[in-house]
């Protein structure tokens, strides 16, 4: 068994940085006695290098579970803005990937390394909870609840995010929704979301700390927008087809989203709900109507041998008041300041397309 020695035993420190040191040996407590514990238990645990030690001492720590889409977007930007910044994603390519852009990233699964998270949370100041609940287990952080409560209790968190969706309200016949209105999900996800985002509330009023909940519209941006998907020829994914024949569809760019992370995290407020969604709600094929024009008018001739998607696709679709909503952003505006920078799809479309030089320039 390999054994290494540490000085007065073992103390928990924040995430695992790209260089791992080097098993400690050799080192005694303070009298005499040398302290042991598994080096596989150290390179699980301590999770920092010791060079980095310095980057805990600022007052803006966040830790980002699920640096997906969203995530890692917001967390190149505040890293931008000099925070300490750490995460997690489940897929090891990716984590090479987040590493060479700088980050500190740890492979997350549900059933292994969530107990070994609560471990480092207390050493953030900021926390935003990116992952979406499982089907039969619920939020896998939160089933951990009494003992993720204890961890924290004594640390220093003082900001807690949960990303939600406007999913949990479920149906509305096509009515305006604010965040009073009941939330009444129709699937099993939405449910769990649902009941995801009352624990993460219930665990900050139980903390002190400010905590939100953002119900997110249809997320869109650079390389995962109706222009992305008309110039790679993408099929629908299965919540696209869902979505393309609803008379209303409410979405939001992925930067504003980060401005409304950033205003909350300025502005904080106690236990509080925002929709976070733009200000049209727009079907799904008059978006797509839009990209297709915007593809054709800088590109003449790339799409004249295809017929438009949506057009051809949506002819013959059912159900179309499926999920009939439109999603208020009032509250978010009035209390968190914001002004949108791209207040509908024309804009966010308008600006991902001058950022793209050629078509094949999509991000993957």
């Amino acid at each position: 068994m390999e054994i290494c020695q540490l000085s007065g035993g073992f103390a928990t420190l924040p995430f695992q940085s790209t260089h791992v040191p080097s098993p400690i040996t050799n080192v005694s407590s303070k009298d005499g006695t040398p302290t042991f514990i598994r080096c596989s238990t150290i390179r699980a645990a301590v999770n920092l290098s010791y060079s980095e030690k310095s980057e805990w001492q600022s007052p803006n720590r966040m830790l980002i579970l699920g640096m997906g889409f969203v995530g890692r977007i917001f967390a190149e930007k505040i890293k931008n803005q000099g925070w300490v910044v750490s995460g997690t994603c489940t897929n090891v390519m990716k984590k090479k990937e987040l590493e060479q852009s700088g980050f500190d990233v740890h492979l997350f699964n549900a059933n292994e390394t969530a107990l070994m998270i609560l471990t480092t949370l207390k050493n953030y100041t900021h926390l935003l909870v990116s992952i979406p609940p499982l089907e039969g287990t619920g939020d896998p952080m939160l089933k951990h609840g009494e003992l993720l409560r204890s961890t924290l209790m004594n640390g220093h968190l003082q900001w807690l995010g949960y990303l939600s969706s406007t999913g949990v309200y479920g149906h509305s016949g096509g009515a305006w929704v604010d965040e009073d209105y009941p939330a009444n999900p129709t699937t099993e996800l939405g449910r769990l979301r649902l009941s995801a985002e009352k624990g993460w509330l219930n665990l900050g009023r139980d903390l002190g700390i400010s905590a939100q909940v953002f119900r997110l519209g249809g997320i869109y941006g650079p390389g995962r927008s109706s222009v992305d998907t008309i110039i790679k020829q993408l099929p629908l994914s299965e919540g696209q087809k869902m979505r393309r024949a609803r008379q209303y569809t409410s979405r939001i760019h992925v930067d504003d989203i980060c401005q409304v992370l950033s205003a909350s995290i300025d502005k904080p407020s106690a236990w509080n709900v925002y929709n976070v969604v733009d200000d049209d709600p727009a079907p799904r094929e008059e978006v797509f109507a839009y990209a297709w024009d915007l593809v054709e008018k800088k590109w003449p001739g790339l799409l004249k041998h295809r017929k438009p998607r949506e057009n051809t696709e949506s002819s013959n679709e059912k159900g179309s008041s499926r999920g009939e909503k439109r999603v208020s952003n009032a509250r978010m505006k009035k209390e968190l300041g914001v002004r949108l920078w791209h207040p509908s799809y024309k804009s966010g479309l308008q600006s991902i397309i001058n950022q793209m030089d050629q078509p094949y320039q999509c991000s993957p």
